[in-house]
């Protein structure tokens, strides 16, 4: 028999009332990995409501204990780092270095949650006006939920809940129903590494779980990584009930190379960056954009590209893994055909990829265009699999104003050996995250996520200190302590004195 995901409600791991289960498959081979719930109304009110009582206490620990959890999860997260990039591979399709690659990136985010007292540090004023002070307090706001997607199920949950719960809230994750065990592990650990039993609850389901989350009333934040259809209704509905809302949404990113870049630089950048992870990152590079001379390197990146080789996740000789699911290929097949008709050149097409041994897995090939316009299907939309799209300009202001006419403004980066080209490039590009010379500027979490535009809707961003920003409200309180002097009488105005 099939196993059936629990979910952790209250505490407890505990399997579901529901009718509704949901396959989740290994995208190899179609094999069903296991069933997950989509929970029934009662399941999510009653997660819901653990987590408002236990917000109740968990606000009053003091700082230093909820940084000491963090430090004890990470530490945990550490150790068991290969098993659960192996569940992680395995219900993802990932290479498994490319899956302790999500894990690993998740665990320097809950190291940053460990630094939480810091961050959570107000502002005082000494005698503002005479003998009266100022100072501020940061505290939480209660339940946040998080929405996470399918391509970094262990990333993008990090992201989030460690953080939150470091700063005295509860949290309610609903994670991607396509690869719902890895979130499922998490949660088992950050049990094990001593957090109290109701902080965290992790519920399954679809789009009628995410919308009873998003209008109850007891949740005051939501965090959303996902796509742009999605990311809106999110916002829209997140914001239309009077909560807080961070959504990650679409990206198409640039690339562009300058005629002095190296070009054995480029074509290892835009080989990792277009088709890691099978191009399935909102921080994947979609379009290159060569300026003048650097389009001579285009017949090496082909020659690069046609040298990768799809696998399964345990495979070591396997560059990347399938996509996640038969629709996910059905799109990228779709744009693929689309590029063709509307007259881009297809110098590498990966649509009739097979792998030895694995025939029913959802595979594409790198694949690369060139005589790419911005009105083609395959440069508006975000392909999100193995495609790069190839244009030529003839100056970097052109470059610029194509990346600026882009809805989408998640990420850039541009490859030269110029300081003045790069430092124009930064200045005037409209986009929240640059790289110079490097592929996929994803930031440390020291600092914050900071995609633009249609990439993005919200005013905080994930991780860092905007995340704790919107994980928390400021509270500043004005102080005067009277001594025995005669007070001088009622003060009618504003002003201080």
């Amino acid at each position: 028999m099939t196993r059936r995901l629990p979910q952790l409600i209250a505490g407890e791991f505990a399997p579901s009332a529901t009718e509704q289960w949901i396959p989740v498959t290994d995208p190899a081979t179609q094999e069903v990995l296991c069933e997950a719930p989509a929970a029934t109304e009662s399941e999510l009110a009653r997660a819901i409501s653990s987590a408002q009582l236990a917000f109740e206490s968990w606000r009053e620990v003091p700082v230093s204990e909820r940084a000491r959890l963090m430090m004890r999860y990470q530490a945990l997260l550490k150790e068991r780092h290969e098993e659960i990039a192996k569940v992680l591979a395995r219900e993802t399709g990932k290479t498994f270095d490319d899956a302790k690659g999500d894990v690993w990136r998740g665990i320097e985010v809950v190291e940053q949650a460990a630094n939480v007292p810091s961050l959570m540090m107000g502002e005082t004023a000494e005698n503002v006006a005479r003998n009266i002070d100022t100072h501020s307090w940061i505290q939480p706001i209660g339940i946040c939920a998080g929405i996470t997607p399918f391509n970094f199920p262990a990333m993008i949950p990090l992201w989030m809940f460690p953080l939150a719960i470091a700063c005295g809230n509860t949290f309610v994750l609903k994670p991607s129903e396509q690869d719902p065990m890895t979130p499922n592990l998490l949660a088992e650990l950050f049990l094990e590494a001593g957090a109290p039993p109701d902080l965290l609850q992790v519920v399954h389901g679809g789009k009628a779980q995410v919308d009873a989350l998003l209008v109850n009333p007891d949740i005051r934040a939501v965090s959303f990584v996902g796509s742009v259809a999605v990311g809106q209704h999110v916002y829209r509905t997140a914001t239309d009930h009077l909560k807080r809302a961070q959504c990650f949404a679409g990206a198409k990113n640039h690339m562009v190379v300058m005629p002095d870049a190296d070009p054995r630089q480029v074509v290892n950048a835009l080989v990792g960056s277009a088709c890691g992870a099978a191009g399935q990152r909102c921080m994947a590079i979609s379009v290159a954009v060569f300026v003048g001379s650097a389009r001579d390197c285009i017949e090496s990146l082909t020659a690069a590209f046609a040298e990768l080789r799809p696998g399964a996740w345990d495979d070591p000789e396997a560059a990347y893994g399938p996509q996640i699911s038969p629709q996910a290929k059905a799109r990228i097949l779709d744009l693929i055909a689309k590029g063709k008709a509307e007259g881009a050149t297809c110098r590498l097409d990966g649509s009739d990829c097979q792998v030895e041994g694995l025939p029913d897995g959802n595979w594409v090939g790198p694949t690369l265009f060139t005589d790419v316009t911005p009105e083609m299907s395959i440069y508006r939309e975000e392909i999100f699999g193995p495609v790069l799209c190839c244009v030529c300009v003839d100056t970097l202001d052109e470059a610029i104003a194509l990346v600026n006419a882009s809805p989408y403004g998640n990420g850039t980066s541009i490859f030269t050996a110029s300081g003045a080209a790069a430092r124009r490039y930064q200045h005037r590009v409209e986009v929240g995250q640059v790289g110079i010379n490097v592929p996929i500027p994803v930031p440390l979490p020291f600092f914050s996520f900071t995609g633009w535009k249609g990439s993005f809707y919200g005013d905080q961003h994930a991780y860092g200190k905007q995340a704790v920003r919107f994980y928390t409200e400021t509270k500043t309180v004005t102080s005067r302590w009277f001594d025995e002097e005669a007070m001088a009488g009622p003060n009618l105005s504003i002003q201080l004195k």
